[in-house]
């Protein structure tokens, strides 16, 4: 087994066509080693959810590869991406996409029974019990409070015990205390259970739960901060906003 769960070689990713084309990402390479928290930053437009896409098999490179859990994705159906994502692969997004017609336990079970696997009660309880939901296992999303459902949604990421999380956002719908008991509980997840985390964000107090933070403008990766301090996120950040990349 690789100590890299993921490997993004020299992506570039275009959109559009002659005089429309838009080069969302040019050039990319990061490696994220297993029970890493990796933070993504950049002005809007940098390619920070364009890289989130095509690291996880949501969107295909238009050049180089990804290797995800020891797996090249390019030449994977459309099927098998699918497969693949749902079995070694969770997602949280900011607006939590949870079903309304469904309960906490039913959203979070949700994976597993498209995988085509029912999951056992005590392996909803267990991941229930680590975002501390088990007393709301009946409930519905509307039922909820914003953190709750963020919880919910980071336990659906969880049930299948992926290698690694991509986190789009998942705190910008949260106000600055529940924003900061969903980081910490994915502190935990990458420090108690090796679990890999990449997470786009645009707030630096996030970025400091990181171990490492990249910062995109362009679409290119041009800095790299290690064990970054909120402060020290924040004035790269600023940085690049005001250079006008």
């Amino acid at each position: 087994m690789s100590n890299h769960v993921l490997r993004v070689a020299s992506v570039s990713r275009s959109y559009g066509k002659r005089q429309t084309v838009v080069h969302a990402l040019n050039d990319v390479s990061l490696d994220v080693a297993r029970g890493s928290f990796i933070a993504v930053m950049g002005p809007s437009g940098s390619g920070k959810s364009t890289l989130l896409r095509c690291a996880s098999g949501l969107d295909r490179p238009t050049s180089g590869s990804v290797l995800l859990d020891g797996i090249d994705l390019t030449p994977l159906s459309e099927t098998e991406l699918t497969e693949l994502r749902r079995t070694r692969v969770g997602f949280v997004f900011q607006e939590y996409n949870l079903l309304p017609a469904l309960t906490v336990e039913q959203n979070i079970a949700l994976p597993r029974r498209l995988a085509g696997r029912k999951p056992r009660r005590d392996e909803i309880t267990r991941v229930l019990s680590w975002v501390s939901l088990e007393k709301l296992r009946g409930r519905r999303p509307s039922e909820l409070s914003g953190g709750q459902q963020q919880r919910t949604a980071i336990a659906r990421a969880l049930i299948s015990e992926p290698e690694i999380v991509f986190a789009d956002e998942p705190t910008g719908a949260l106000d600055s205390r529940t924003s900061h008991d969903v980081l910490r509980l994915l502190r935990w997840m990458v420090d108690e259970h090796r679990r890999s985390i990449v997470m786009v964000t645009h707030d630096p107090v996030a970025a400091a739960f990181s171990d490492r933070v990249l910062f995109l403008a362009d679409g290119r990766l041009v800095d790299v901060l290690e064990l970054p301090t909120a402060e020290q996120a924040a004035e790269r950040i600023a940085r690049l906003e005001s250079q006008g990349v």
